[in-house]
């Protein structure tokens, strides 16, 4: 039987693990390299060898709601995208309030995790450990939850860059950026248009003569800012999914056409090559002024280097630059972790539900976090955790299927994932894959006992953002807090904005019912506010939905108005 655990790695996935472990009744222990928690979301004004590093202005795509751990909300006060700093601030707050950092040895690197002599018989691990001091030690587990990331290993690919080593400049990976110092007045090149490359081109433009950003294929752009001025991703609800799921071709479409409506990405020159959903979008509000204004440029592939010039597909040429930075990516690998469980499908690791290697005798070795998808990793590595630990008790709704079905299930995911590739090969969809989890939990919501039981609530669960506290609803792990937590979040979204309270409009206190045409690709407001109506408040309560981008056929919708 599983009881002890080893958690390696104590940021974001790290955590909740530790956590959900004790929720299991397990005992684990976690091994640290570094000499505090957060992980990536750990600001380090010296970069470190094999460690996740951020940027100094680094502020999160996902909204506080959106990203939160499914029992602990976040602090009202706090703005809905946080900076790196006080992202790290409440992975503290709920560290201390679960009382998870008596559970974590810092300083102690892992250095090597292996079956034992009688896995077969008892499925359990032997791990080697060296503290910063020299110390060395081997522990043995029923059980190991890897969670050290995927931002540690910078993917270079200097050999696609002809010249590169001649180049009379500087270059560096983005890993290694931490902010402007020594750009100031300098010409400045950033390959790559993901996240990072849009983020460090716009923070750099500010100091710099000029800055160029390369791209081999474009990428759609949209902004943290939302309709009605809050969290863009607290736009989509689980209605979005069902829908989307049944007309996804118009929904793609009508996203793109919304997208270009607010910029036209091909006078831009970022129209991509993929559709919408075939790739993570850049999360960036700042990049379309920031090359409206010319600060900066978009330019094609680069296709080599030659002295202090760079060279574009195209036939155009930058000449006399100074600091070129590869926004490439990064390589993800285990080296502590024996070679057979690291073995890939295509560019994906091999892994049954992205957590568990199908070829153990004993599924008693998760991989956490490892993922990626249009929304927050925590909720997702939060679930993963759940889930993992379920497989330890054998406490999982459904019994593992055999590793023959394991695998094939991996290759059919493989085949269907977007445009799975060397760049792109954690991506899954948000929503249905923590279902899919869930369900096998034990703590998926049942929608029609909510809207027979509780229509509130579920009028919330269903039209509003899926924030991670609907997992705690029912089943293990179940909170008496989800409830008021999901009720409360529109609440802690407002509450920051409160720094100059405007008065609102005075409204008349009457009922009417509105009905409303829904034609596919309009931007609508499905459900509104029953603020007009005290009766009504009474039943829904006060906040329901603003409104959002739906894609729907034709219906009517009758509502309050």
């Amino acid at each position: 039987m599983v009881q002890s655990v080893a958690v390696i790695g104590a940021g974001l996935s790290g955590l909740s693990c530790i956590k959900t472990c004790l929720e299991e009744g397990l005992q684990p222990t976690c091994f640290e390299s570094s000499c505090d928690i957060g992980g990536v979301w750990r600001y380090k004004e010296e970069f470190e060898p094999d460690r996740a590093n951020i940027y100094q202005t680094v502020v999160i795509n996902s909204s506080k709601e959106m990203m939160a751990y499914s029992d602990f909300p976040p602090p009202a006060e706090l703005p809905n995208n946080m900076h790196h700093s006080e992202v790290l601030g409440y992975l503290r707050l709920y560290a201390e309030h679960f009382k998870l950092l008596p559970h974590i040895h810092f300083k102690t690197a892992v250095q090597k995790v292996r079956q034992t002599p009688d896995f077969a018989l008892t499925g359990q691990w032997e791990v080697d450990t060296e503290k910063q001091n020299g110390q060395k030690e081997t522990h043995v587990f029923d059980a190991v939850i890897v969670c050290t990331g995927h931002f540690t290993h910078p993917h270079f690919p200097l050999k696609d860059f002809p010249g590169i080593e001649n180049f009379e400049g500087r270059y560096f990976h983005s890993w290694e950026y931490r902010n402007t110092n020594g750009m100031e007045g300098k010409t400045v090149v950033v390959i790559g248009i993901g996240n990072s490359g849009g983020d460090i081109a716009v923070d750099i433009s500010r100091v710099a003569e000029k800055v160029y950003v390369s791209s081999r294929s474009g990428a759609w752009v949209l902004g943290r800012v939302g309709p009605g001025g809050l969290p863009f991703d607290i736009s989509f609800s689980r209605m979005d999914q069902i829908w989307g799921s049944f007309f996804p071709t118009r929904v793609t479409k009508n996203v793109e056409k919304m997208l270009n409506a607010h910029f036209d990405h091909t006078l831009y020159g970022l129209q991509p090559t993929h559709h919408f959903f075939a790739r993570i979008p850049v999360v960036n509000d700042e990049l379309p002024a920031r090359i409206l204004s010319g600060r900066i440029r978009v330019k094609p592939k680069v296709k080599e280097f030659s002295g202090s010039s760079v060279v574009f597909d195209d036939g155009t040429i930058i000449d006399k630059v100074d600091v070129v930075i590869f926004a490439t990516g990064y390589n993800y690998n285990f080296p502590f972790l024996p070679p057979e469980l690291q073995n890939k499908s295509g560019y994906r690791l091999r892994l049954y539900r992205h957590i568990i290697p199908p070829s153990l005798a004993h599924p008693t070795l998760a991989v956490v976090g490892l993922i990626n998808a249009l929304g927050s990793v925590n909720p997702m590595s939060e679930m993963q955790g759940r889930w993992a630990t379920r497989v330890f008790k054998g406490r999982l709704n459904k019994s593992l299927p055999s590793e023959e079905t394991m695998n094939r299930e991996i290759e059919n995911e493989t085949e269907i994932m977007f445009s799975c590739s060397d760049l792109n090969p954690l991506y899954v969809f948000f929503v249905p894959y923590l279902d899919s989890l869930a369900k096998e939990v034990g703590v998926l919501p049942n929608f029609l006992w909510l809207f027979l039981t509780d229509p509130r609530l579920a009028m919330q669960v269903l039209f509003g953002p899926c924030t991670p506290y609907q997992y705690r609803l029912t089943g293990p792990g179940r909170w008496s807090g989800a409830r008021q937590a999901i009720l409360s979040q529109w609440e802690r979204m407002y509450e920051p904005f409160k720094t100059r309270v405007v008065p609102e409009p005075e409204k008349k206190n009457k009922f009417k019912l509105k009905v409303s045409v829904i034609l596919p690709g309009t931007y609508t407001a499905l459900w509104r506010s029953c603020a007009d109506s005290q009766s009504v408040r009474d039943i829904l309560g006060t906040s329901l939905l603003p409104p959002f981008s739906q894609q729907l056929p034709l219906v009517l919708l009758i509502s309050p108005g």
